[in-house]
């Protein structure tokens, strides 16, 4: 097999992170015309094409194993680097600053749990980029090479990864306080504000349109297999949750999220004793890697602290 250039493949790895050969060319310092002539030698060299040159462009299939052959070649480097760290402490790292190591998180994990279990590495000096989506699409990523690492909602491994079940995080559907009572009547423990007579006529604050979860607990709350909802989108968890507390309308979120709200009574639980459990799982590269395994490690230990643990789940 003929070997390829790491800086080709660099290139490769920039253009599609970056949407386009521009951007490509600043984040690498060279001229846009460099950049097309590293990747034309790398298609002469493949013979075929590897970018489909849309807005933003996007990789061929073939891209897509060119580009896992990238990020796998800087997690090499990222695992080499943490070696000579530890042999030499007192030296700086020397990765170039576009050699990062990309994981894919959903949005709310972010928010509520995977952050802070990432702190210690990245101030540690890896470099990290994580990239949000909804999580039932992070694993796309994965699959086309584009980060080396995600978590999801998917538990089916894909072929040349593995999983590990990190825990589920729990959803309520919530309110703000004088909301509810304006257009759900008044909150009396333990029973349900939202029912078959009002749930169209309210408006849900969603993350985006891949957002299933809101669907999802009112439908098995009412016990209907088809929901539709009047959506209104804010792609942050914590300004989900803003904009409940601001009466934009009812918001599907995370307990880990709300729960403080709930204790002062700023925001009321509509369907008490109904909550929604979306399983999580960590997939990665089926490579032995000491940045993987920390990266693996850092996730499990911090989900088990706060995600509802796996076995619970299975017995439930």
């Amino acid at each position: 097999m003929n070997s390829f250039d790491p800086d080709a493949l660099e290139c490769l790895a920039a253009i599609v992170e970056e949407g386009g050969f521009e951007r490509a060319s600043l984040r690498l310092s060279i001229t846009q015309s460099a950049v097309s002539q590293r990747l034309r030698a790398l298609e002469s060299q493949t013979g075929t094409v590897l970018i489909v040159r849309s807005r933003p462009v996007r990789p061929t299939l073939a891209g897509q194993l060119l580009l896992k052959h990238a990020k796998m070649s800087r997690l090499l480097r990222a695992d080499l680097e943490l070696e000579l760290r530890e042999l030499t402490p007192s030296k700086a790292a020397g990765q170039r600053e576009h050699e990062r190591v990309a994981i894919a998180i959903n949005a709310d994990s972010i928010a509520c749990w995977a952050l802070p279990a990432l702190s210690d590495l990245a101030r540690q000096g890896l470099p990290l980029e994580v990239i949000t989506d909804d999580q039932d699409f992070t694993l796309q990523w994965l699959r086309e090479g584009q980060v080396l690492g995600c978590v999801t909602a998917i538990s089916q491994p894909l072929r040349g990864c593995r999983v590990q079940a990190l825990g589920a995080m729990e959803y309520l559907a919530v309110a703000e306080r004088s909301y509810a009572q304006k257009h759900l009547g008044p909150s009396r423990e333990g029973t349900a504000l939202l029912g078959m007579h009002n749930f169209r006529k309210l408006p849900f604050v969603a993350f985006n349109r891949k957002d299933s979860v809101p669907a999802q607990l009112v439908g098995r709350a009412l016990g209907l297999k088809t929901v539709n909802l009047q959506q209104l989108f804010v792609p942050s968890s914590q300004a989900m949750v803003q904009a409940v507390q601001a009466g934009w309308g009812v918001g599907v979120l995370p307990r880990l999220l709300v729960q403080p709200l709930l204790e002062q009574g700023i925001l009321v639980d509509i369907l008490p004793g109904q909550s929604l459990h979306v399983p999580l799982f960590w997939h990665c590269w089926n490579l032995q890697s000491q940045v993987l395994a920390a990266l693996s490690r850092a996730l499990q230990v911090a989900a088990a602290r706060d995600l509802l643990a796996p076995e619970v789940l299975a017995a439930a």
